[in-house]
Order: C-alpha cells, then sequence, then structure tokens
C-alpha cells in the first residue's frame, strides 16, 4: 500500500481481484505458491455479477484474507489490485464457519464515487448478489447460509479485527 491509503485503512482497503465479473470460473490465489489456480467451475447456471477478490494484508477466521465484493462498472482481471471504498458486508456461514464479504467500490470509477454506504446502493443490485451466494453452490451438494447485509461501521470493526490478524500472524 501507498502510505496514504495505508493511514486510511480500514476506510480505504486494496483488493486483488481473483474472479472478474461475468465469469463462471472461481479462481483462487494460491499464497504459497504466489500463484493464481482455478479451483472449479460453478456448476448451477450462475456467474459473478461483481469483481471478488481479497483485501491485502487481512487475515480472516478461516485463515484466508478477507473476502472483498467489488463494485465496478467494468470487469477487472485475475491479479488486478483495486483501491476500493468498503460499504458494507454480506454475513455467511458455509462448510468452514463465519464468512463475511465485505462490499466495496472501486476509487477509480466516477459511477460509483458517490456511494459512501450500504443504503446508497440500488436495492436491487443487493439482491442480486444475495441470490448469487443463495445458489451458487446448490449442485455441489455444499449449505451456505446467507445471514444478511451488514453496515459500514461492521465491516470496519471486521477489517479491523482481520488487520489485527493478519498483523500478528506475520509479525508485520
Amino acid at each position: 500500500m501507498t502510505m496514504q491509503h495505508e493511514a486510511d485503512f480500514p476506510e480505504v482497503v486494496e483488493i486483488v481481484v481473483e474472479i472478474p465479473r461475468g465469469s463462471r470460473n472461481k479462481y483462487e490465489y494460491d499464497e504459497e505458491a504466489g500463484v493464481y489456480r482455478l479451483d472449479r467451475v460453478l456448476s448451477s447456471a450462475v456467474f459473478y455479477n461483481f469483481d471478488y477478490g481479497f483485501i491485502e494484508g487481512t487475515r480472516a477466521d478461516d485463515g484466508d484474507h478477507t473476502d472483498a465484493l467489488l463494485i465496478i462498472d467494468e470487469p477487472t482481471f485475475t491479479g488486478c489490485h483495486v483501491w476500493a471504498r468498503p460499504i458494507g458486508g454480506l454475513e455467511m456461514r458455509d462448510e468452514k464457519g463465519f464468512d463475511f464479504k465485505t462490499l466495496c467500490v472501486a476509487l477509480g470509477d466516477p459511477h460509483q464515487q458517490h456511494i459512501e454506504r450500504l443504503e446508497q446502493m440500488r436495492p436491487h443490485r443487493l439482491v442480486e448478489i444475495e441470490h448469487f451466494f443463495n445458489t451458487y453452490k446448490m449442485l455441489e451438494d455444499k449449505d451456505v447460509d446467507v445471514l444478511g447485509w451488514r453496515d459500514h461501521e461492521r465491516a470496519r470493526e471486521v477489517l479491523t479485527s482481520d488487520r489485527e490478524r493478519y498483523l500478528r500472524q506475520t509479525g508485520g
């Protein structure tokens, strides 16, 4: 992170995109090898309707980086780093336990500049995202419980906690 953006955490985060919007391929970053790998192709007739990745310098409860959903007008690409503003998050439970997906808007997208809180998102857009997570693992015989949207403050709490965990683990 640049020094300026580092000082702005958790109001500004660096997202690393794993899956661009429109893809049915689920890519995951292999931290040890430093490469992106195809994890699987979604078996349901759904696709990622947002860019998906993780927040640099964080560690969630499941041992991975904190998940991020990126709202941006045009899809980016796997490995793209994007400065973004967290505005809320989707709280879920899956086979690994608690799962928080931080919803962010790209700072470099002028169409998203006005969005600072979850309430400013188009309601139908939130319904579409929630629907994706309710259905994307259906045919894989995996259970996902979507618990609902959480506000900007809850996203800040999760990010702060996940940053502290990351720093403890890395000695950073």
